[in-house]
C-alpha cells in the first residue's frame, strides 16, 4: 500500500546473470551474438555491457549442471528470447558460434530453441 507522501523507488534493468562452469567461454559466445564488450572479468565472473549500461553476467558455479531441456531431469531455470530478422540465417550463425539445436522444436516456423555452450536454452524469434 502506498501513501501520498511516499513515492515508489526508481528501478532500472541492469543485467541477467547466467551460472556456468566456465564464465570466459560462455561470455565469448554471447559477446559474439550481441556484439557486447567485456566490461569486467575475473576468474569467476565476466560481465558484458552495452551502451545503455544493461548487460549480461556469467558466474562460475563449481557444481554447475547443464539443463537437460526438454528432459525435465535438470530443468531450465530461465531463458532469453532473441529477436532476429531471419530465423534460418540467425540459426546458422549461432550454430557456427557454438550453439546446438535440440531435436524438440515446439514451433520452428515461429521460433527456434537453441542451447548455448553451457546448455542454457534460448529462443530466436522473428521480429514482427
Amino acid at each position: 500500500m502506498t501513501t501520498e507522501n511516499t513515492s515508489a523507488p526508481e528501478f532500472r534493468f541492469a543485467a541477467v546473470t547466467f551460472d556456468c562452469a566456465d564464465p570466459a567461454e560462455l561470455s565469448r559466445f554471447y559477446a559474439e551474438m550481441f556484439g557486447l564488450p567485456v566490461t569486467f572479468s575475473s576468474d569467476d565472473f565476466v560481465f558484458l555491457g552495452g551502451k545503455d549500461g544493461a548487460g549480461l553476467g556469467f558466474n562460475r558455479l563449481s557444481d554447475y549442471r547443464r539443463p537437460t531441456w526438454p528432459d525435465p531431469a535438470q530443468e531450465k531455470q530461465a531463458h532469453i528470447e532473441v529477436g532476429v530478422a531471419d530465423l534460418d540465417t540467425a540459426e546458422a550463425h549461432l550454430l557456427s558460434l557454438g550453439a546446438t539445436k535440440p531435436e524438440t522444436q515446439p514451433q520452428p516456423d515461429r521460433w527456434r530453441v537453441l542451447l548455448d555452450p553451457a546448455g542454457h536454452p534460448f529462443c530466436i524469434t522473428t521480429l514482427v
